[in-house]
């Protein structure tokens, strides 16, 4: 963003009396920089003489309260403070939207890195990229065994039937933005509503969880020290959270960002392959894997809507510009979901 985009997200002056006015510890003027990262809600860096916060609003514009609400990302992280998931911690909430023109929170800064690509993970030697792996997925399984009810996050989702509204969900967003006829598409949905698992477990689901959205030590490289971006936490089924991290570790992760840097665990040889992550989770969580290829094709299917999203947004705003690319991955993507479904060990995904 350039500074005026930012004087724009955030106002300083109204920013710098909102925090002398509210926060206790304030000392002197702010300072305001943009960061990078965030799925789709906007993230600063504020300062003062004394303080190093972050600040996260939603985008400029027109924006969801569902999915971009700053009291759900702070609660959830306020309520996770003493568990044993690294969180940053919360400073204040302003949910009035007069103030910088939207809701907003501050929360302390968390030095860091976040292994969003090959470079960032370059340092990395082998032991070090199995660590790190297993870190991840046991940062996961603790999240998942949190008492969410102790945690003051009760009410923060509605659990029952929660893999079925997800499934039709993403079914109907799919009738909502298909800019293509996609029959492998259409196939998985029919097979995803008749193998919804019957019985499943509840649990705080992260919604995005992966590398780019977890921080880690600098100095340490297999210590997570913050999990990112909650505005998608739910309460929920947590097999979801571990479909969406095992599929970006293999084919559709490398669909996603074929045009971007490649994915972290491709970078160094020290990386397992997908099978050590669902094995681990297995181990650490206790929770039975046994229709874990559901949770797969489901998350596939999920990028695949999503993807379809874009592209239709693309076609609506800049008609003129090449959409084949990501008509192309779509594409990809709904293959790959069908492929799952074919080869999975859960009789009612395959097409025989």
């Amino acid at each position: 963003m350039n500074p005026e985009q930012v004087a724009e997200a955030v106002p300083i002056g109204a920013l710098g009396n909102w925090i002398a006015a509210n926060v206790t510890d304030a000392q002197g003027p702010v300072t305001i920089s943009h960061l990078s990262g965030g799925s789709s809600n906007l993230t600063f860096r504020v300062r003062d003489d004394a303080n190093d916060w972050v600040l996260r609003r939603p985008p400029l514009g027109a924006f969801l309260a569902t999915a971009n609400d700053m009291g759900r990302e702070f609660r959830v992280q306020q309520g996770l403070a003493r568990s044993e998931v690294p969180v940053a911690q919360t400073v204040a909430l302003c949910d009035d939207p007069d103030i910088i023109g939207a809701p907003f929170y501050l929360m302390e800064f968390v030095d860091g890195i976040v292994y969003s690509d090959a470079d960032a993970v370059a340092h990395l030697d082998s032991g070090q990229a199995l660590a790190a792996t297993d870190e991840l997925i046991d940062v996961l399984a603790r999240l998942h065994s949190v008492d969410f009810e102790a945690a003051g996050l009760g009410q923060l989702g509605k659990p029952a039937g929660f893999l079925e509204r997800q499934v039709n969900r993403w079914c109907t967003q799919w009738e909502k933005s298909k800019q293509q006829e996609l029959p492998a598409i259409d196939e998985v949905a029919r097979r995803l509503n008749r193998s919804i698992p019957t019985h499943t477990d509840s649990a705080i689901v992260h919604g995005d969880y992966s590398f780019n959205n977890t921080m880690w030590s600098r100095t340490d490289p297999s210590k997570m020290v913050a999990v990112l971006d909650w505005e998608m936490s739910t309460l929920g089924d947590p097999l979801t959270d571990l479909g969406m991290v095992s599929v970006y570790w293999g084919e559709a992760g490398e669909l996603m960002w074929r045009n971007r840097s490649p994915q972290p665990h491709r970078a160094n040889a020290g990386f397992p392959d997908v099978d050590h992550l669902l094995t681990r989770y297995e181990t650490t969580s206790g929770r039975s894997l046994r229709d874990i290829d559901v949770y797969r094709v489901l998350a596939v299917f999920k990028l695949a809507v999503i993807t379809e999203g874009a592209h239709a947004r693309i076609r609506a705003t800049r008609p003129d510009e090449d959409n084949a690319p990501i008509a192309a991955t779509v594409a990809a993507l709904a293959d790959l979901a069908l492929q799952l479904a074919d080869v999975s060990s859960v009789p009612t995904l395959q097409g025989h």
